[in-house]
């Protein structure tokens, strides 16, 4: 009897991992946030075992404020920022008993003017430290499920035409995962950038090594009451910058390495960093826990490209490292997060084609240059920065120095996925957000609620007091729409905001057919298959 064979069964290749996010700090987080919000699954990985305790940066801007909104986290971080109002921003003062003990001069927070207060619709009120932010957006990921890959390290990549391959290793071992794009916020000193060969342009690094001590000591009894978010220390036993953590208990202190006279960043043992810390408060027996130590250099460089062949993507300081006058490089790099997320999404879900994707680099990039170089301009005079009024103004105009609300808000998108943009800056001392394409939709309040919560995440179309032409389209083609009577939108006309919030078309007249026209406009920004040239209005 002839046996009858059976067929052979092949194990079913699993699905690829729609995005892998190398990195687990602020940014690689809020990108693993932002994928998940928008309904697409990420696998994030991060070398170290948890959030970092250490932070780095602890101003977060407004467009931060409204991206963490937008995710329904501005609540929960302004719970965990230290409460500076009526507080100094920045004070200068020998130590902290003599700061305490009156010897001291300080900056005010910066009070918003009655226009800077109409431009976004939520403040902090004051600054949240880097591990604050981690551990809020860290916890809401855990809360929806997300998959973090502690104590993971990257070992390898391979991009392809339809995906990437990579290698990595985590507590149980190496394994492979395949993704169909990739995220890589893993730092000034990228694995991934670097294993791709994408090489970084720009003055690289600046100034001279420093020492940030993370450390943990009642500093109230000698403040007084006093609040500040930094205080440079001017004793020259220690000089050096304070920054707050929580305002109470937890601080940073950054002193310089002094390479030229022989100083090695491994000098700076917890004893020594612990005499430092007391010299500087001006208490020798001040009871000081050194928590962490970390080395770091000043450095302005940025990637030659933030994408590669629509696989690899960059962010935060994988893309670009910021100098840190004007608290813009954390900030940056949410902004990048921000408006990565929702192509991503949009080519996962069908809703794009591809070539969307390109303008993340061709919106991106200009930006962070333009950023590049405001924070340089800073470096060399704090002041720019700092200073209030006329003369300051004019001494920013000279030197070509923007405002820093400007910075912040104030940048233009100019690529395929804006119709018809208006890239120039209107003004680079006066924040001017009017509607134009590219630019980020204003800030009004519609019956309680900012038009910023009604975009939501979603295309979203704004019609003037008379548009019902352009409502009942939306309504035809289940866009969400709202009738908003607001100065920078004619009564007859219409915006399509994007889901990050940016402009994407601007009508100050009804289209002939604007259902059709608005799928035209869909089409050409989505970059779907057969783009077709959007009409004039």
């Amino acid at each position: 009897m002839t046996e009858t064979p059976y067929p052979e069964v092949s194990t079913p290749t699993p699905a690829p991992t729609p995005v892998l996010v190398v990195g687990g700090g602020s940014v690689g987080l809020l990108t693993a946030a932002l994928l998940t919000h928008h309904g697409v699954h990420a696998v994030l990985v991060e070398r170290r075992s948890g959030p970092s305790v250490h932070p780095r940066a602890t101003g977060i801007a407004p467009r931060s404020v409204e991206v963490l909104r937008e995710l329904g986290l501005d609540a929960a971080v302004d719970a965990a920022a230290v409460d500076l109002r009526g507080g100094a921003g920045k004070a200068v003062a020998p130590t902290v008993v003599e700061m305490g003990a009156g010897d001291v001069v300080t900056v005010p927070m910066p009070t918003p003017s009655a226009d800077e207060l109409d431009v976004t619709p939520f403040r902090l009120r004051g600054v949240c430290a880097q591990d604050r932010l981690d551990a809020v957006v860290a916890a809401d990921l855990a809360r929806r499920g997300a998959d973090l890959r502690w104590s993971t390290r990257l070992i390898d990549i391979a991009p392809d035409a339809d995906g990437v391959n990579v290698e990595l290793e985590g507590p149980d071992g190496r394994y492979s995962l395949r993704c169909t794009h990739l995220v890589t916020a893993d730092g000034t000193h990228s694995t991934v950038r670097t294993a791709l060969g994408v090489g970084t342009s720009g003055p690289g690094d600046l100034g001279k090594t420093m020492i940030n001590i993370l450390f943990r000591a009642d500093l109230r009894p000698h403040l007084r009451g006093m609040s500040f978010a930094t205080c440079t220390i001017t004793t020259p036993k220690a000089a050096g910058l304070l920054a707050t953590v929580d305002g109470a208990t937890n601080w940073v202190f950054h002193v310089a390495c002094d390479v030229d006279a022989g100083e090695r960043p491994e000098d700076f043992t917890h004893e020594r960093c612990a005499a430092l810390v007391r010299l500087a408060v001006g208490d020798p027996d001040l009871d000081v826990e050194v928590r962490s130590v970390l080395p770091w250099r000043p450095r302005s460089a940025a990637a030659e490209t933030f994408a590669v062949d629509r696989r690899v993507f960059l962010v935060g300081d994988a893309a670009h490292t910021v100098s840190p006058m004007g608290a813009f490089g954390l900030n940056t790099g949410i902004a990048d997060a921000h408006n990565l997320a929702w192509k991503l999404a949009a080519v996962h879900h069908g809703e794009a084609g591809a070539r969307l994707l390109d303008t993340y680099a061709h919106e991106r990039e200009p930006v962070a240059a333009a950023t590049l170089d405001q924070a340089m301009r800073r470096l060399a005079d704090p002041q720019l920065h700092w200073g209030r009024g006329p003369e300051a103004d004019a001494a920013r105009a000279a030197a070509g120095v923007w405002a820093a609300p400007v910075v912040h808000l104030g940048h233009r998108y100019d690529s395929a996925a804006v119709v018809d943009p208006r890239p120039e800056l209107p003004s680079t001392v006066d924040l001017v957000l009017d509607g134009s394409p590219g630019s980020r939709v204003p800030h009004a309040w519609i019956d309680g609620v900012s038009t910023l919560d009604l975009v939501a995440s979603r295309w979203t179309l704004l019609a003037g007091t008379a548009g019902e032409r352009w409502l009942t389209a939306a309504a035809d083609l289940e866009l969400p729409a709202h009738r908003v009577a607001v100065p920078w939108l004619a009564d007859e006309g219409a915006l399509l905001v994007r889901p990050d919030g940016i402009v994407a078309m601007r009508a100050t007249t009804p289209a002939t057919d604007p259902a059709r026209f608005l799928t035209e406009v869909l089409d050409q920004v989505l970059a779907r298959p057969v783009p077709v040239p959007v009409p004039s209005t």
